[in-house]
């Protein structure tokens, strides 16, 4: 009978939750890897419970180190969705069912990274073996690996190794649940510690905390303008639980519907600026437009 060695399972699963706590704290993207059969659901399930991504059907090669070509796949998926959503746009019934063939064959691949818009921050894995290429590509891109160590595993490339039976059902939900817990415990501490109220909200919510980056240079409004501050909160409704994915401060005042529509697509950005109470409107319009949720302070 394999035996695991317990004692060293509860510390480094600690050290394991402390950094996935600490990425998401700081905006970073957490994907969740676990093609197996019993591992599927409950990796899927986590990370949309916490607004992350996630890999569950089967890895395909090069999908963090040759990440345009599978970013032009992304698009395709999003214009078959498009495309489908708008009724087929005169097309017939059988070009419809070969779309809808290739759309869901695409979805079940991308379906759980299609938001991700970049190579994530720290990746968790179900089953090192199983799961051998997704972990060669994480190390040559130098992004920490959680892995769960059954006894046939080999801990040499993994950053946090958890000793733990990476084939029981209970065990596999209780290490996503684990992680998506640490996931929403950071994105609460980092709104916390951003000055973010989610009590005093109408409709609390957790954001995903912004990452750090270089404030732009701030944009001088008219002299006697009210000068405001503002955060647009860019919504992903896949979980009603937890259904802000990210936030933006300030946006240039020149900004177009386009760059208005990427920005709302892209990655997560912090760029504090002040503007006229004016200014901040327009840009408001425009980024509604764009597909988000404004909110101004």
């Amino acid at each position: 009978i394999p035996i695991t060695a317990l004692p060293q399972t509860f510390p480094l699963l600690h050290q394991a939750l402390v950094a996935v706590r600490d990425v998401a704290a700081k905006g970073g993207r957490v994907l969740f890897v676990g093609t197996k059969r019993q591992a599927a659901g409950p990796v899927a399930e986590a990370a949309k419970r916490c607004a992350q991504y996630y890999m569950n059907n089967r890895w395909l090669g090069g999908t963090l180190t040759n990440w345009k070509t599978v970013s032009g796949s992304i698009a395709r998926l999003r214009e078959l969705d498009a495309l489908l959503e708008s009724g087929g746009e005169g097309r017939v019934k059988r070009e419809l069912l070969s779309l809808q063939r290739e759309r869901d064959k695409l979805d079940a691949s991308l379906g759980g990274i299609k938001d991700m818009g970049g190579i994530p921050d720290i990746m968790f894995v179900i089953d090192t073996n199983k799961e051998a290429i997704a972990i060669q590509e994480a190390r040559k891109l130098n992004i920490p690996i959680i892995a769960i160590l059954d006894t046939n595993s080999d801990p040499d490339g993994i950053t946090y190794p958890v000793p733990g039976n990476d084939d029981a059902a209970r065990a596999i939900q209780t290490y996503c649940d684990l992680i998506a817990d640490a996931v929403l415990d950071g994105l609460a501490a980092g709104a916390s510690a951003s000055g973010i109220d989610l009590g005093a909200s109408e409709a609390p919510v957790e954001p995903m905390l912004r990452v750090a980056a270089a404030p732009a240079a701030a944009e001088a409004a008219p002299a006697g303008e009210e000068q405001t501050e503002f955060t647009v909160v860019l919504v992903d409704g896949r979980d009603k639980k937890i259904n802000v994915i990210k936030e933006v401060r300030g946006v240039r005042s020149d900004l177009g519907l386009k760059e208005a529509k990427d920005l709302v697509e892209g990655a997560p950005q912090n760029v504090v600026e002040n503007v006229s109470k004016q200014t901040a409107d327009e840009i408001a319009k425009k980024l509604t437009e764009a597909g988000a949720k404004i909110q101004i302070k």
